[in-house]
């Protein structure tokens, strides 16, 4: 049986319509995904993965940050973080006192400034003290805000085990325990997955 011309076009035509109509309907009920691996646990670097998580989940996504290496350390129970500028020479250095315009100058420092005792501890003092000042979330509190908005947190096993840290150092809302096996496939399924 042969089908005419036009009525294959047409048959088609309702077959690409169709489709585009179920896949756009599939797209607009899809709940977005994020998938964030946080491997750094400066203060500085601790704020990227909480405030992108707890955002995205407050509009709606599903989230999960998989806490690996030196990141992990973000989960523990007392957080003690610090602002190591030696690992950022860029970061600019505003005094979070002083005339308005003097708090606004970004202060480049010299690296070997930042080799000086005391220097960490004096740079990581004025960044709490400016965020601070500026109304900005603590740590905790971002923690606590993603934790209260469903992000999932998830804790690499095997730095758990080559730190040598023991599982009650961390708060209790820890999701799962998993190697970068267990959290691949979340990442792979996710709209959005970052590095951090």
């Amino acid at each position: 049986m042969n089908m005419p011309v036009e009525k294959m076009e047409e048959l088609n035509a309702w077959f690409d319509n169709r489709f585009a109509e179920k896949l756009q309907a599939h797209e607009a009920s899809k709940t977005p995904g994020m998938a964030i691996i946080a491997t750094k646990g400066t203060m500085d670097m601790a704020y990227p993965p909480f405030i992108l998580a707890s955002t995205a989940a407050a509009l709606g996504w599903n989230v999960s940050i998989f806490f690996t290496f030196y990141g992990l350390s973000l989960l523990k129970k007392e957080l003690d973080l610090k602002v190591t500028p030696m690992g950022n020479p860029a970061m600019p250095m505003n005094l979070p006192f002083g005339p308005e315009w003097l708090q606004k100058t970004a202060m480049p420092v010299p690296t070997a400034a930042m080799n000086l005792p005391g220097f960490n501890s004096m740079a990581t003092s004025m960044m709490k003290k400016s965020a601070k000042n500026k109304g900005i979330a603590s740590i905790e509190d971002l923690r606590e805000l993603s934790l209260e908005a469903e992000v999932k947190m998830v804790a690499c096993q095997m730095t758990v085990d080559w730190f040598g840290w023991d599982r009650s150092d961390f708060i209790e809302d820890v999701d799962s325990w998993v190697g970068a096996t267990s959290f691949l496939p979340t990442a792979a399924a996710a709209d959005v997955t970052l590095f951090i």
